[in-house]
This record gives structure tokens, C-alpha cells and sequence, in this order.
């Protein structure tokens, strides 16, 4: 680790100098959505966007708190009611955009990748604003999570020069012409970030595109591959179902931490788009 150590620190001073040239991104003003259509497609894609599962608290709210392990230290999720104190009370429409596909804060410093921007790139504007509405609906809550604990090696200036090497090393994602399998790698690849957890990560923490969902080792374990290798026995029918109740071909119930995913997202989708993330891992990968 040492070596990696003093290679994040050659990273955060280029980052310091790469940070003075990216600005962030200059989003236009834009409204966030008030209406109940709106606020209730929100709620759909804040459950299928993963948000539930890591900011939800003990007492329902998305007040954050929970910690996420990772070789780089441990981060705690962030306070996503609409308190104007310790949450996103005073964001705008641009702050949502910006945070989400480009992993900016409101000021314009950068976010930790333990926050999936990287996935959430490819969520549409409308689906952003949406999830905006419905987040912005919901009681505020005033409570700060505790702050993140990292080493001194890393800091928020590295973010520059390592979304710099993440852009280098992705690779382009595969466009699918079946409808419903495009349907499924939305839902998989960006709005629910599978990758995230699924796909290995080199030893500065970017996911290995050319190796996703092939499983990965966490701090507290292997997660599973979930590509079509891993899914050889399983049918789309069995994918649909474990997406819904956690239950494997096997017989046995799923644990861990995809109990909550499976809880507070999958099971949340409709039939129809929990069989078109099935037919993208078994077709479109």
C-alpha cells in the first residue's frame, strides 16, 4: 500500500494543478420539477437509483450516516432531505445535474467516487430533475452525518487528477439496438450502478470496464459476478425473481448487502424493468 500511498500523493499536487484548468461545468439555470407527476416519477427513480439503501437512517429519513468501507478510507453518505442546513435545501435544479452526472458540489470542488457519479453520468437530465422533485418533496431533516475518515494521503484534491485517469481508462459502453435490453443497461449500468460494487477496481479505485460485473473483492468480501459466465444456469425468468424477493435458483435467499439493495430497489421496479435488467446480464453484456 505504500507504493499506492505515494502515488495518490504524486496525484493530489497534479491534481491541485488540474483542478486550477477543470473548471466545473457551467449548467444553465434550470427548474427543478414541482408537479405530482413529476415528484412521483422521482420517487421511482430514487429507488431505482440505489439512493435508499445507503442514505436512508434508522428512522426512515434520508438524513445519510451510513458508512461505506473502502481501501481508501471509510466515507459516510450524506444528508439528501431538503434541510437548508445540513442537507440540500438550498439546491437548484443546476446543483442536481451538476452533482450527479459530473460529481461537483454546488460550490464546484469535487465529490469522493464513493458517491456514484461516475455511474449516474449517464442518467437523462429529465430523470435528475425528477429524482430533484421527489427528494425535495420529503420532510427536511436537520442532522449531520459524521465526517469521512481517510488517511492524510487523501484528499479532494486528487478528484481532479483521478477523474482525469478514470475518463482515460473507460471504455466507451456498448449501445444496444434491442429496446428492451438498452431499457435493462440503463437501469443496471447507470441508474442502479451495479458496477459499482460488481465490477474490480485497479489499485487507484477505478473500475476495470473490460472486466464488468465479473465480481469484485471489498473490504468486508468478494462480491459475486453477476456477467453472463457467472449467470450461465440462470434464466432471465430466475433473474426477474431474485430481483424481486432475493430468492437464487438455488433455493437460498440472498444476504448481505444486497438484502437492502434488493428491499429498497429492485423489488421497487416494475415487472417490466426488472426483466429488462434481466435480459441486459444475460443478453447485453
Amino acid at each position: 500500500m505504500s507504493n499506492i500511498r505515494w502515488l495518490f500523493i504524486l496525484i493530489a499536487v497534479a491534481g491541485v494543478a488540474i483542478a486550477a484548468l477543470m473548471r466545473a461545468p457551467s449548467i444553465p439555470a434550470v427548474p427543478i420539477p414541482e408537479d405530482d407527476d413529476s415528484i412521483e416519477r422521482g420517487r421511482y427513480l430514487v429507488h431505482a437509483g440505489g439512493c435508499i439503501s445507503c442514505h436512508q437512517d434508522d428512522n426512515g429519513s434520508l438524513s445519510g450516516g451510513l458508512a461505506v468501507e473502502s481501501p481508501f478510507g471509510t466515507f459516510h453518505a450524506s444528508n439528501i432531505t431538503p434541510d437548508p442546513d445540513t442537507g440540500i435545501g438550498n439546491w437548484q435544479g443546476s446543483d442536481f445535474l451538476l452533482a450527479l452526472k459530473h460529481g461537483r458540489t454546488p460550490e464546484g470542488s469535487y465529490y469522493f467516487p464513493a458517491f456514484p457519479y461516475r455511474s449516474y453520468a449517464g442518467v437523462t437530465d429529465d430523470d435528475v430533475l425528477d429524482m430533484a422533485a421527489y427528494l425535495m418533496s420529503r420532510d427536511p431533516v436537520n442532522a449531520t452525518p459524521p465526517a469521512h475518515e481517510l488517511p492524510g494521503w487523501v484528499s479532494r484534491w486528487q478528484m481532479a487528477g483521478w477523474n482525469l485517469l478514470a475518463n482515460i481508462a473507460e471504455m466507451d459502453p456498448a449501445r444496444h439496438n434491442d429496446p428492451q435490453i438498452a431499457r435493462g443497461a440503463y437501469l443496471a449500468q447507470d441508474l442502479g450502478h451495479c458496477g459499482e460494487c460488481h465490477t474490480p477496481r485497479n489499485a487507484f479505485g477505478i473500475s476495470r470496464q473490460d472486466q464488468a460485473f465479473a465480481g469484485a473483492n471489498m473490504p468486508d468480501g468478494y462480491v459475486d459476478a453477476i456477467d453472463a459466465d457467472a449467470l450461465a444456469n440462470w434464466s432471465e425468468d430466475d433473474l426477474a425473481l431474485f430481483l424481486f424477493i432475493g430468492l437464487k435458483p438455488d433455493g437460498e435467499y440472498v444476504g448481505g448487502k444486497m438484502e437492502p439493495v434488493i428491499e429498497h430497489n429492485t423489488s421497487q421496479l416494475t415487472d417490466a424493468d426488472r426483466a429488462a435488467m434481466a435480459a441486459f446480464l444475460k443478453r447485453g453484456l
